[in-house]
């Protein structure tokens, strides 16, 4: 129960951190962190970075304080607390002009998301290249329109692999509560592959069918 609390936290969490590219925002995103969100799984979530955020956002959708459509803007994830916790490096006006520049040439494909991650501004930026991306643009509304772009793409390829890898080798119980927990993401993420995706999301819906059920694969 323990593992799969921890697995279930940080699906929540990087759901969390990913709404501003999920279809839908807060609206899709709070019954998920209202389902899921076990006593196990918060215990689990005050323990990760950022997630003492998301566990008061979700006891906030409980209460009836926040909407379920909404989110307190002191606990927006790159907003706020966590960008001032994740802007820990220096970024000069040179870096700015050159992320502005890589945005505004940028196209939703994986050679043009190849480009962009090895921009030597984003290469700096390492593991928290989103959240100090966004926050170098802060005052440039319309580039940090665009970079949402640069993130859906990133995400979506991302989706991409994951799903192939699933679908392509032997599944035990364990990667299968992982596809339950990562569903939505491949939801999201997928169907902009067209037919192509929609086969595959087709395929990993299959493999949850199966485990219903009650027979293998």
């Amino acid at each position: 129960m323990k593992a799969k609390a921890s697995v279930t936290a940080q699906k929540l969490l990087n759901l969390y951190r990913q709404a501003h590219v999920i279809d839908g925002g807060w609206a899709v995103l709070n019954p998920v962190f209202m389902d899921e969100a076990t006593e196990d799984v918060m215990r689990e979530l005050v323990n990760l970075p950022t997630g003492k955020m998301l566990v008061e956002h979700i006891k906030n959708l409980r209460s009836g304080e926040t909407p379920m459509d909404s989110i307190a803007r002191e606990l927006l994830p790159y907003g706020g607390m966590m960008v001032d916790a994740t802007l820990n490096i220096d970024i000069s006006s040179e870096d700015i002009k050159q992320l502005i520049a890589a945005v505004n040439v940028f196209t939703p494909n994986q050679d043009g998301l190849n480009n962009f991650m090895k921009n030597p501004v984003i290469k700096k930026f390492g593991t928290n290249w989103i959240a100090l991306t966004q926050s170098a643009l802060g005052n440039n509304p319309t580039e940090l329109e665009r970079f949402d772009d640069v993130v859906r793409t990133w995400n979506a390829y991302r989706a991409w692999d994951s799903a192939n890898n699933i679908i392509s080798n032997p599944i035990n119980d364990r990667a299968r509560a992982q596809l339950q927990v990562d569903m939505l993401e491949y939801e999201t993420y997928l169907p902009m592959f067209g037919e192509a995706g929609h086969q595959i999301l087709d395929k990993l819906h299959d493999i949850l069918n199966i485990q219903k059920n009650g027979t293998s694969i």
